[in-house]
């Protein structure tokens, strides 16, 4: 499928039928009675990470006045999709500076992220909750141009909201899986209204526009643009800073390991299998990224209890001579992908569905997963139809893979140089988009002109 350069008329949002305000109405009880829920979550959820507790008026749309009127106003959730994101975002300020705009999130990672890669070119507050009169605040006082939601991220009143104020709103590196696209479809008329408030969306690839049409999107209002994932780059600083952890860790003659974004019961199937490959290679080292640093204490316990040594990032860079290396710290992973020679990547040996290769595939890194891959069953395809990526089931077969890597630099290499190729022939997403919402930009700001002065 294919995207006219040219922007494309808004449909007008489906009329109310019967089953719609059935539906709305359902919506709005489960609303109310969640709304004392939304705040005990907030105050439970920041005993662990108190940045939770912080900025709560914002999830309300009570908003600091350095929020600006008027902005195109992405909503990227977490940090996942804020770093997918911002390339594109940095390519339309720069392309539009008398424009401003807004990135909103719903976790304090994603907030984090934001800052700092997109630092004082953008504005940034929390995304008000769901709640209609939140919502209403929110486009009240903010007033976007221009609406772009990032994946799957799709809110009954949030977009109805749009569609009343004739504000364009676009799903741009949409995906959607099956299990998702079936929980939509549960919904019924709530879903095609939403989709019917969509000006476009841009999804990542044919499997998941085939599921949007199966839920009702029209056909015109889709196309296939590609995953901006496969646009990410090395930071400029990677090979030094790599090379420096190599040294500071005397490396140089270990073979390494990592399994990176793992959850709770995968990281002891990952040392157990990291016994296994000890029995046969003693000086392999394991370096363990669990998804959520806050897990560190969790963690670091269940190392000590499979006999161990270990060290963590967070109390230096000088970790030499260790068996394990827990990396307690946020934005590492990259790098650390730098120093291994194969990845598992987690969320896959437990039902989360699986974490982005990409990552690691853009360190020539071969790949390895176990069978829950719900989250991204196109790219691992990708890279396992390619030659880059192996799948594993248990402890034993994934010291097996890992073990006959870390063996044979032939096959690593091999295996390391078909992810990559992977990555570099799926680029070139985040230009397509920029294109698309440049024109949406251009439009609206032709129509405003005369009516808000705008040049």
């Amino acid at each position: 499928m294919t995207v006219s350069s040219r922007p494309l008329r808004l449909f007008s949002p489906m009329s109310d039928s019967l089953a719609l305000q059935i539906w709305r109405a359902a919506y709005r009880m489960l609303l109310l009675a969640a709304r004392p829920w939304a705040l005990l979550r907030l105050w439970l959820r920041g005993r662990r990470e108190p940045e939770y507790r912080q900025r709560i008026p914002e999830r309300f749309a009570r908003l600091a006045a350095d929020v600006p009127e008027r902005p195109v106003w992405f909503h990227t959730v977490s940090a996942g999709e804020t770093i997918a994101a911002a390339p594109l975002i940095a390519s339309l300020v720069e392309a539009f500076p008398g424009v401003p705009f807004l990135v909103t999130t719903m976790t304090p990672t994603g907030s984090a992220q934001v800052k700092k890669l997109l630092g004082g070119r953008v504005a940034h507050c929390y995304a008000p909750y769901d709640f209609p009169d939140a919502v209403r605040r929110f486009f009240d006082r903010v007033r976007p141009r221009l609406l772009v939601l990032m994946e799957t991220e799709l809110w009954p009143n949030m977009l109805r909201e749009a569609a009343q104020r004739d504000v364009p709103a676009l799903l741009v590196n949409a995906r959607l899986s099956a299990r998702s696209a079936a929980g939509y479809g549960r919904l019924g008329a709530l879903t095609i209204s939403m989709l019917s408030s969509l000006r476009f969306i841009a999804c990542q690839y044919p499997g998941h526009a085939e599921r949007f049409l199966a839920l009702g999107a029209a056909p015109e209002r889709l196309g296939v643009l590609g995953s901006v994932k496969f646009d990410v780059s090395l930071p400029d600083d990677h090979a030094e800073r790599v090379a420096l952890l190599r040294r500071n860790w005397q490396l140089s003659t270990r073979h390494v390991w990592i399994a990176g974004s793992t959850h709770a019961g995968e990281e002891a199937v990952v040392l157990d299998a990291h016994r296994r490959l000890r029995a046969q290679l003693p000086d392999a080292l394991l370096i363990l990224v669990p998804r959520h640093p806050n897990r560190r204490d969790e963690v670091g316990s269940l190392i000590d209890r499979h006999g161990f040594r270990q060290g963590r990032m967070s109390t230096g860079e000088r970790l030499a001579g260790l068996d394990v290396i827990l990396c307690d710290t946020m934005g590492d992973l990259l790098y650390l992908y730098g120093l291994s020679e194969a990845a598992f990547i987690g969320g896959s040996l437990v039902p989360v569905g699986g974490h982005n290769p990409i990552e690691a595939a853009i360190c020539a890194q071969p790949l390895v997963m176990g069978a829950s891959v719900f989250n991204f069953p196109d790219v691992v395809a990708m890279f396992e139809d390619a030659g880059g990526l192996c799948r594993v089931d248990d402890a034993e077969a994934l010291a097996s893979v890992i073990a006959a890597y870390l063996e044979d630099p032939a096959l690593r290499r091999k295996a390391g140089d078909a992810a990559a190729r992977v990555v570099h022939e799926n680029a070139g997403a985040t230009a397509r988009l920029s294109g698309l919402l440049s024109a949406e930009i251009r439009a609206g700001l032709a129509a405003s002109v005369g009516t808000e002065g705008l040049q």
